[in-house]
């Protein structure tokens, strides 16, 4: 099911033994569009130090009562490396935070998170080698290569970013549709009012040519005319396999999924 990245803002992050803190941010790598880690306020257990929690640690996702219960204890947290979430975090900053907690590096394997399309550990779906087979792989040696600086965004920076069309501006990312198992960015949610009012639209990070990150500019492969005439998005319904597909024939792009 796809989910608003902003939804989760505010989210209560559960420990085993007590409250950590509240969700504030996510960071998601810009080579696959996953998001990586959420940011945690810690508020003053921690002398309002903000930390980083990866959703390979998640065990329950409650919705509808805003919360997040972790497979953490608060001292596990307490002790964990210290980030500025003010910086980038790079790669030797992870290598640290995975260390620590014991995780397989989700840049080290064939799939999204690595050795598995999925952020568990030990307490997900059991997964045959037919489901894997049916997974999209991913070669994360061959992805860095395309960029010499990978790292990960935050995607409350990137909230706000113009969204160019090939042929002219269409509007400014409102807020990202996560899938709620991979934790993969699958839309951009782009509201068009200053181009086009009233009407909010869908684009996939599959559909960026590039980011010009100084410029806060996302280049994508569709037409204005073809955002015009894209299926109609209703943010008060849920986005389905059916919608999906219309969209994606819409605009020629093959899908994500496999049938």
């Amino acid at each position: 099911m796809l989910r608003s990245m902003s939804e989760l803002h505010g989210f209560t992050i559960g420990a085993t033994d007590g409250d950590i803190g509240t969700v504030k941010d996510g960071y998601f790598d810009d080579l696959s569009f996953t998001v990586r880690y959420v940011v945690v306020d810690t508020g003053g257990w921690l002398s309002e130090r903000k930390v980083l929690l990866s959703p390979i640690a998640f065990r329950k996702m409650d919705w509808a009562a805003q919360r997040i219960t972790a497979a953490l204890t608060k001292a596990q947290v307490e002790k964990s490396p210290p980030i500025d979430t003010e910086k980038p975090v790079s790669r030797q900053q992870e290598t640290a935070y995975y260390g620590y907690y014991g995780y397989s590096p989700y840049w080290a394997g064939d799939y999204l998170w690595g050795a598995a399309p999925y952020p568990y550990l030990g307490t997900g779906p059991t997964l045959g080698a037919a489901d894997l087979a049916r997974e999209q792989r991913w070669n994360w040696a061959a992805k860095a290569q395309e960029r010499a600086d990978p790292h990960l965004r935050s995607a409350q920076a990137v909230t706000g970013y113009y969204i160019q069309a090939t042929d002219g501006d269409i509007g400014h990312v409102e807020d990202f549709l996560v899938d709620d198992q991979s934790w993969t960015i699958r839309y951009m949610l782009v509201d068009t009012t200053n181009w086009w009012a009233g009407k909010k639209v869908l684009v996939a990070p599959a559909w960026i040519t590039r980011v010009d990150w100084a410029e806060s500019k996302v280049h994508v492969t569709v037409t204005r005319a073809q955002i015009k005439a894209s299926p109609e998005y209703n943010p008060a319904r849920e986005v389905d396999r059916a919608y999906e597909t219309k969209l994606y024939d819409h605009y020629g792009h093959p899908r994500y999924w496999r049938e």
